[in-house]
């Protein structure tokens, strides 16, 4: 631990770096939490007021559902130009870049009045998210990497803090009719606002002309992105199917739709603040293994039992279980390789984001086909491979983070 990142310049603290002088460890790290607490309130913002939008616009269902798929198609395209910028500039010059795109692009749907327009105006906003995840975690890994201690795991969870407080300011602004173009402005300039503050304490990587082409990912990374894959199809089968399955598979009550989400959010977000002390003690391999057989347990038992008390309890589980999965898969992914963390990271998260894409739409098929709960025990099958794949060659290596 305390190697130079590839593609970056030594002494990440010290003055004089491609982002400014960062003091200290501790206030780094300040800056980098701040950050990721700033992407999830932004992005809880936009969630919050999507059916608002949609209404502005005229949408339905249909006109809605292609529109959202600008928000995929942006992060994807994002990535790669993101990887190229850190590994080029910096990642903390990566992280503003595209985080101001992200914050300003916020504004936008809220003006939007066709399906087309909210189209481009989502992928704007798709590309400013995905483009700031990856660099915001390689600023993190690069913490991590110079420190000898990990940070991944709370960084995440700082980014369901500001989630949360994205989705409940939301919610207050829709019970009492704010507009959503004041809404999003309003929240736009609070994230700005504390990406300007942060920023001067960003780590200073340098970036470099080698570092600058990217790269196909080496195979050493498919390992890492099957897991990483198959643990974004079970988040993406909470965020979408949890709530249906309350309501058609179990015809519970309507107030008890939104509890197993809530549960799973609950516990990722505890989870996510516990995982750097396991991080440290317990070997990366190990930890993924528990984890994802923890979340195919609390699906199977979910599931298994048809009471909503089952359901709540099983959902918890699998946030338990998934939470550190990602921070891990990333911190392998640039250990890895050779490729500037940055590319690496974006490889990985490619495969990530392909998962939380796609599994819930196909889960849909399975559930019209068959039924919910045979689709979700589906999802615990994927945990089940990604807990094998852990302990492969071409998964995760035997190590503990600072050992």
């Amino acid at each position: 631990m305390g190697a130079p990142v590839p593609g970056t310049s030594p002494g990440p603290f010290a003055d004089g770096g491609g982002a400014g002088p960062a003091r200290s460890p501790a206030g780094a790290r300040a800056a980098i939490s701040a950050v990721f607490f700033a992407n999830g309130f932004a992005l809880a913002t936009w969630f919050a007021r999507i059916p608002a939008v949609a209404e502005g616009a005229g949408l339905g269902e249909r006109e809605l559902g292609i529109a959202l798929l600008g928000v995929a198609l942006g992060a994807l395209l994002a990535f790669q130009a993101s990887a190229w910028l850190s590994a080029r500039r910096g990642s903390a010059v990566s992280t503003t870049v595209f985080g101001f795109v992200f914050f300003a692009s916020l504004l936008l749907p809220a003006w939007t009045t066709s399906m087309a327009a909210l189209f481009g105006a989502l992928l704007l906003l798709g590309a400013g998210n995905g483009g700031m995840d990856v660099a915001m975690n390689a600023q993190g890994l690069r913490w991590e990497r110079s420190t000898g201690r990990p940070a991944l795991s709370s960084l995440h969870g700082f980014f369901s803090l500001g989630g949360l407080a994205g989705a409940a300011l939301g919610g207050l602004a829709a019970g009492r009719d704010v507009p959503p173009a004041a809404h999003f402005a309003a929240a736009a300039l609070a994230a700005a606002a504390v990406l300007l503050l942060a920023r001067p304490r960003l780590l200073a990587d340098q970036g470099s002309r080698e570092g600058g082409a990217v790269r196909p990912p080496p195979r050493a990374l498919w390992g890492i992105g099957a897991i990483a894959f198959c643990a974004a199809v079970g988040e993406g089968a909470m965020a979408d199917w949890s709530a249906l399955y309350f309501r058609d598979a179990l015809e519970a009550p309507a107030w008890t739709a939104p509890l197993g989400y809530a549960a799973f959010s609950a516990a990722m977000l505890a989870g996510r603040f516990a995982g750097d002390g396991l991080r440290g003690r317990v070997p990366a391999p190990h930890l993924v293994t528990a984890g994802a057989a923890l979340a195919a347990a609390g699906i199977t038992a979910g599931v298994a039992v048809a009471h909503p008390a089952a359901a709540v309890a099983g959902f918890g589980v699998v946030g338990l279980g998934l939470s550190i999965i990602a921070p891990i898969t990333f911190e392998a992914a640039a250990r890895r390789t050779s490729l500037p963390p940055s590319q690496a990271l974006s490889a990985v998260a490619t495969m990530g984001y392909a998962g939380f894409l796609a599994g819930p739409p196909l889960l849909g098929l399975v559930a019209a086909a068959a039924s919910l709960r045979l689709a979700l025990l589906l999802v615990a099958v994927l945990c089940a491979v990604a807990a094998l794949l852990s302990q492969r060659p071409s998964g995760l290596k035997h190590r503990r983070l600072g050992a």
